[in-house]
């Protein structure tokens, strides 16, 4: 089964790593978090990757034109009989990656439209993100979709509030104070499961999938909520791409499930 990953926003709001890279060649302890996402769906046997380009693509071609090279030792043969020899392997071995260019304005929903032709033998494929990383259970997120048998999964998080939550009385007392909890409410983490027809719902490159599509799919009974208890940290901000970083030096990185 084939994974599609959203890589071409602008990501404006990390501006500070963003201006001269995309936001999936962003870091996270020396890795781009691509890199990380891919391992994850990897430890659970999915190794078909289809990238979805956009704002600087051309570095993210260059980041897997040039992986064999920068994650081996070599030997290299110079002159006319030019040859090169890896003289390791590395661990992302039988990765398949194909890298389609899906315009540098689509939104997330022209996006997957675009590598249509690339699924075409595909029944149900997979989306997520190309800036977020979670130690969900992607066998257990598959089994979910296929028992229940509609067309579209979406899994969920409870997200942690930014700031402290009061209780307070008619009387202004406060009686009780939370430290950030976490909301009641589920949000959207990506990590989709899509049987083939929900492409039928993604119409041009304006298209949103998490707009009109997804509306569409929930008013169907189409659209059910695999529910995710662990964790979940998308790198939108400065301060967040630190904290991602901080959990990686600390070797408690939670999405780390591979050896």
């Amino acid at each position: 089964m084939k994974v599609v990953i959203l890589c071409g926003g602008l990501g404006t709001r990390l501006r500070e790593e963003t201006e001269f890279r995309p936001k999936p060649l962003v870091d996270i302890g020396g890795r781009p978090i691509l890199w990380h996402i891919m391992k994850v769906y990897a430890h659970y046997g999915f190794r078909e990757f289809i990238l979805c380009l956009g704002y600087r693509g051309n570095m993210i071609k260059e980041y897997f034109l040039n992986y064999e090279a920068m994650n081996n030792d070599f030997t290299i043969c110079l002159g006319k009989k030019s040859q090169i020899h890896y003289n390791d392997d590395h661990e992302e071995q039988d990765f398949w990656v194909t890298l389609a260019e899906t315009g540098a304005e689509s939104m997330t929903g022209g996006r997957v439209k675009r590598v249509e032709r690339y699924l075409k033998n595909d029944d149900r494929f997979m989306v997520t993100y190309g800036d977020g990383v979670s130690d969900v259970d992607i066998s257990a997120l598959l089994e979910f979709h296929e028992n229940h048998g509609k067309l579209a999964t979406v899994t969920t998080f409870r997200p942690v509030s930014r700031f402290g939550i009061l209780d307070i009385s008619p009387s202004k007392q406060v009686t009780n104070f939370h430290e950030k909890p976490k909301s009641d409410a589920w949000a959207s983490a990506g990590f989709f499961v899509f049987e083939r027809k929900v492409l039928d719902y993604l119409d041009g490159d304006e298209c949103v999938l998490e707009r009109e599509p997804l509306e569409k799919l929930a008013d169907e009974g189409q659209l059910m909520a695999y529910h995710h208890d662990g964790f979940f940290h998308a790198m939108d901000t400065y301060r967040e791409y630190q904290a991602l970083n901080d959990l990686w030096k600390s070797g408690e990185a939670p999405w780390k499930r591979w050896a």
